[in-house]
Parts: C-alpha cells; structure tokens; sequence
C-alpha cells in the first residue's frame, strides 16, 4: 500500500511539474537555479536583425538541411535508421554522429515548431519518429551504425564500437531534442523513446566496469539525461548524471583530450578538445543546478576564469588548435606524449589563420555560459553568450541559410604554403565533417529562448532585439512585453509594458560588460542610480499599459589590443562596434595587396553605413588603412622595415560574422597598427 501512494504521489508531482518546464532548459523545479527559462512559444522575433536571421532559418536553412539529411546520395543519415529499422537491406554509411545531427535538426524544427505552429513540420517530426521507434531495441538501445550490423548479421565487437563510434554523444542529443519536442508539441510519442534510451543507459552504467563505462567522445548525454530527470522527475536520471561525473577520469586510459585523465573534481583549467569540453561543462552545471554540489560549481567557475581571460578568441570562439601535444597530460617519454586536437592549448596560444573555432565548439561555448547564467545570474556569462552568438556561431553560416562553416579562423590569406584539413570557404555540405551546419540550424532556431528569464526577483532582459514576450510571472500573473530597436546597429532599446501584474514588476535589464555610459529613463524621465557595466539594472514599480523603459547604449566604435601574452596579435589591433567584431576583407584592397600588409590608422574617424549583402543590410565601418609601397617577401624571412612611403586608403570593414560572402578572398580581423 506504502510503495502505491508513492507512485501515485510521484505520478501526481511529475504531470505538474512537467507542465512548468516549457523552454530549452527545463529549470523550473531545479533548487539551484537563480533563473528559469521562459516558454519556448513564449518570444516571438517581430523586425530587426534576429527576426531576419529567423526568416532565414525558416525559409532556407531548416529546409534545406532537412532535405539534406533525406538525400541518401548526400547524407546517409535517415537512409540509415530505415536500414537499422527494417525497411531495406544496407550498410551504415557516413560517420558514426549522422544519427546525433539529424537529431539536431530535429530539435531545429520542434523550436521552430513552437512558435509557428506550421503543421507541416508536425507531420514531418512524427514521421521521423515513426521511424526511430521502429529502430529502437526493446531495452530502449538506439544507434544505427551497431543495430544495422545487428539486423543484418555483420555485428563486430559492438561493445567496441560503442566507445569510439559517439553513440553517447548520439543518444545525447537525441534526448535534449526529445524534451525540446514535448514542450513544444505537447506530445510524448519522442518523449517515450528517450525514456527507453534514458533507462537503457541508467542500466548500462550500474552494471559496467569503469574501463567500459569510460564517457565517450562529446558527452552530450550529460546535458541530455539531466534535461530528462527534469522533465519526468524520475530520480534515477539524476543518479545516472552524478554517476557520469564520478566515473569520469577513474580508468588508466584517460586523455586530457577527452578530459577524463584525471577526475572532473579535480580539473580547474580547459583542456582538450574543445567541443567535448564546452558539452561536459555545460552538463556539470545541468548537474549543479539539481543538487547544488559546491566543489562543481568551484572547478566550473575556475575553468570559466581560464576560458575567458585566457583561451577565448575574441569573438567569443574556442579550441585554438588543429593538433598538438597536451600542456599537462604529457610526460618526458615520447612514446606516452599525449596527443589533443581541435583543441584548447595553453593559456594565451591563439593563432588567427591556423585557428580551428570549430562552430560545435562556440556553441557549446554559448550553451555552458547559458547554464552558468541561469545558476548564477551574473551577466558576465549572458555577455559571452552573446559575443558568441554575433559573431564565432553565426559566422559558422552564410548570410543566405546554407553554406556553413566547420572552423571559423579569424584570418585567411591565400599566402599560407600549406593547405588546411577543412577549407575557408563555407560549403552546402562538409563531408564526414558536417556536424556544425545541423548545430547552427538548431542554435538560431531557439536564439529567442535566450532573450529572458523569470525569477523570483522578477524578469530578466538577456538579449536585446525586437520581439513580443507573452509569459507568466512565478506568481502565475500574466506579463506581457513588447520590446523594439534596432539592435545590434542601434543600441536604443525600448520596453513597451503591454500587461503587467498589479503589483510592482521588478525588471532586471543586462548592461553589457562592453558598454560605457548607459542610460535608462521610464515614460522618459531618467532613473537615477548607478548603471553598471557588466551587471542587470533593477527597475521596479507598478506598471501600466503603455508604459515604456529605455535603455540606451552608446555604440561607439572601439580599437581592441590583446593581452602582450598573446603573441600572434602583438602590436595588432581589432575593430568593435557594440557585440559586433569587424573584420577587413581583401576586396577592398588594390590588386597584388594583402590584408597582412594593412595597417590601420587608429585615429581614423569610423564612420558607419549600411550596406547590402546578399540581400541583407549590415552596418559597416570605414576606416583609414595604410600600404607600405614595398610588400615582396618572396623568398625573404626577415628583412628591414621599410623606409619607402605608404600608400593611403578608406576601406569598408564589415562584422566579421559576414565573411566570407562576397567570393573567396583574403580576411583579417587583427591588423598592424
């Protein structure tokens, strides 16, 4: 009788509380979460820069990698779970995350879903997992490269395969874009395979030793199986989470690439590849947010201090280096050098045209700052989110929705004599590589999800563009907001109080940590107080329809010098405007010239204008750049400065995230100065 109430009250508890969870990050009920996520159809983009970016996403990019992702000629992805389903006799083909990047375009478009209730996509979602629940095993075990070699009788040593073949990482995203789906839709046809994922895994690591429990590569399934406890409440998900941080860095083999050489309790700096790390990062504060484990928080915070003062580019990307050789895990004997890749390196090694910036790695840059946030509410992590967002992610895809970026160097000069491993130019399809374009078409689809959130205090303004909020206060009271400006050309930013509670609203409004001398008026009286960079401004008081708050922030143009400890850029300069990064490309130079031969004039006036590219207006910078008149280095390493004069020019820069649409050429975003 005892264990029946348990599970009624249990079954009573979960329908509630999954009702409150409704945004991308299920934090409503999680004890140590300053900040909760508003509903995923509660922000709508109205005009202005994130609205076309989602018209964008809508009407090219979502389609596009959708059909992409069905073309077997191209991406064998859906091909392989009807082969692993039954329907055709097959081999798995492409590489062992194709599951985990239809998965992502999935969650791409139960996003999109949530806010234009187009009934197509509806359709085209319960298809799909038609389909996935005919590949699922009975003990919920999902992964096309090992259950079509089962089906088909060519099984090798699958416990093997599971370890290197990112089966983690697939069912991961598979259960994140699973909740995303519920909230969105309503339904739990997703939701009931990820359970049977969530259980298998539960039952996978109980019984297996460490050396087989190792966490595979790009462990997704930290955020994955902590967003599942969060949205049915069932206990031993979140035993399975610490269980994940416990038995990491427990066997001999560990890496510094992988981050399990040594325990996560024990790591205090970024190491290794950086699309794993931001992902685990990400997954240990999931964790933190549930049980409040202070020696987490501790280490996140650490490596946070690392990342941002040390190893983050400028435009907020991460993972410096192709390959290389561990800063830590290494040792005197050659044959146990430990090898990392598309990696952090040491503090301060940022090289511009070797940078890999892999566009997975500065998402997960965004989605680890976004947990930060929300357990913290300190603005510092809502200002990376949004210095990635503007620039090292939406770099990774071109202005027209579908042609991506695997790397995102922040140089690229046709004098380099060697050639890299991925190109400088965005492709439709990056073969065997092609995991970024699925991770870009999920991000921007659910980019309005980062523009509030509620707490006890009141709301949160996290990121500025035109859009309508329709949600409710925790107090259950309807708020409804209407925010205009032209952000991010425009640092005016107007709140319109649309429906407010009766009593006072308090509003906490994000100061850019790279703003000075903001400004705020309500109903146009200036509020008086301290505004402070870098911080939320609390304003509160009873609202009433048509009540307005402006916030303005002076979008001067700044010159940026890095830290002398990051040599590549010693006595070079960058360009930013607002969150924006500039950069110089190499059509606006005469012939025969180099963007590495600019110096630019620090003392130009930069002035800005609009301008069209590919049908889109973006705000550049013009700027006075000089050319030595003598710039041969042909077979010449080291020579005098030249004495020769220097030629003159005004040149157009442009936000670096819109590189590379113009044709193949030259760009730069560090210039001599």
């Amino acid at each position: 009788m005892k264990k029946s109430v348990i599970i009624i009250s249990t079954l009573l508890f979960t329908t509630a509380f999954v009702a409150q969870n409704k945004g991308l990050v299920g934090n409503s009920q999680s004890p140590y979460s300053k900040l909760q996520s508003v509903g995923l159809d509660e922000v709508r983009w109205t005009n202005g820069f994130w609205k076309e970016q989602f018209d964008v996403e809508t009407k090219n990019t979502l389609p596009y990698m959708w059909n992409l992702y069905h073309n077997d000629s191209i991406s064998h992805a859906y091909k392989n779970f009807e082969i692993a389903a039954g329907l055709m006799k097959g081999k798995f083909s492409g590489p062992s995350f194709h599951d985990g990047d239809f998965y992502k375009i999935f969650e791409g478009m139960a996003a999109t879903y949530a806010t234009t209730k187009d009934k197509k996509l509806d359709l085209e979602m319960d298809k799909a997992i038609a389909l996935f629940a005919k590949v699922q095993r009975k003990d919920g075990y999902i992964h096309t490269p090992v259950l079509i070699d089962e089906r088909w009788g060519t099984l090798g040593p699958e416990e093997v395969k599971k370890q290197l073949g990112f089966e983690k990482y697939n069912m991961g995203h598979l259960m994140t874009a699973a909740c995303v789906h519920y909230r969105a839709t309503g339904k739990t046809n997703f939701l009931d395979i990820a359970k049977g994922v969530a259980d298998y895994l539960y039952d996978f690591y109980k019984k297996a030793s460490p050396e087989l429990a190792r966490n595979a590569i790009c462990p997704s399934h930290y955020m994955g199986i902590v967003e599942m406890y969060r949205t049915t409440k069932n206990p031993k998900y979140l035993g399975l989470a610490n269980n994940l941080i416990d038995i990491r860095g427990t066997t001999n083999d560990g890496t510094d690439d992988n981050q399990d050489r040594i325990p996560f309790r024990q790591q205090t700096t970024a190491m290794g590849h950086a699309v794993r790390a931001n992902y685990l990062y990400a997954g240990v504060a999931d964790l933190y947010a549930e049980t409040g484990e202070k020696k987490l928080l501790e280490n996140l915070e650490s490596i946070w201090d690392d990342v941002a003062y040390r190893k983050m580019y400028i435009t907020g990307a991460c993972g410096a280096l192709y390959d290389g050789v561990s800063p830590d895990g290494t040792s005197y004997d050659p044959t146990v050098v430990q090898k990392i890749h598309q990696a952090y390196g040491r503090p301060f090694q940022l090289p511009n045209a070797t940078a890999h910036t892999e566009t997975c790695a500065n998402i997960g840059n965004v989605l680890w700052n976004w947990r930060m946030l929300q357990i913290t509410a300190d603005a510092k992590y809502a200002d990376i989110v949004e210095l990635a967002l503007y620039n090292s992610v939406l770099s990774g895809i071109d202005l027209e929705g579908e042609k991506f970026c695997y790397n995102n160097p922040l140089n690229v000069s046709d004098e380099l004599p060697f050639q890299q491993r991925w190109g400088n130019e965005r492709e439709g399809y990056i073969k065997l590589s092609n995991c970024c374009a699925p991770n870009v078409t999920r991000t921007i689809a659910e980019v309005a999800n980062y523009a509030y959130n509620l707490s006890k205090e009141g709301l949160y303004v996290n990121l500025y563009g035109s859009n309508t909020l329709k949600t409710k206060t925790l107090n259950g009271e309807i708020l409804e907001v209407e925010q205009q400006t032209n952000y991010p050309w425009d640092g005016k930013i107007v709140l319109k109080i649309v429906k407010a509670p009766k009593e006072a609203q308090p509003f906490f409004l994000r100061i850019p940590g790279w703003s000075q001398n903001a400004s705020i008026a309500v109903n146009n009286q200036k509020i008086d107080g301290k505004v402070i960079s870098g911080s939320y401004f609390r304003i509160s008081q009873k609202w009433k329809k048509g009540d307005v708050i402006e916030l303005n922030l002076p979008m001067p143009v700044e010159v940026m010098e890095a830290n002398p400890l990051v040599e590549e850029v010693k006595n070079q300069v960058a360009v930013k405007r607002g969150p924006l990064v500039y950069c110089l490309e190499s059509d606006q130079l005469p012939a025969n010239t180099s963007v590495n031969d600019v110096v630019l004039n620090v003392n130009s006036k930069f002035t800005t204008h609009f301008i069209d590219l590919d049908h889109r207006k973006v705000l550049s910078i013009e700027a006075d750049i000089s050319v030595p008149s003598d710039t041969s280095w042909n077979k010449t390493l080291y020579k005098p400065i030249s004495t020769h004069e220097c030629n003159s020019f005004t040149v157009k820069l442009i936000p670096y995230f819109a590189w590379g649409n113009k044709g193949k050429g030259e760009m730069t975003v560090w210039m001599s100065r």
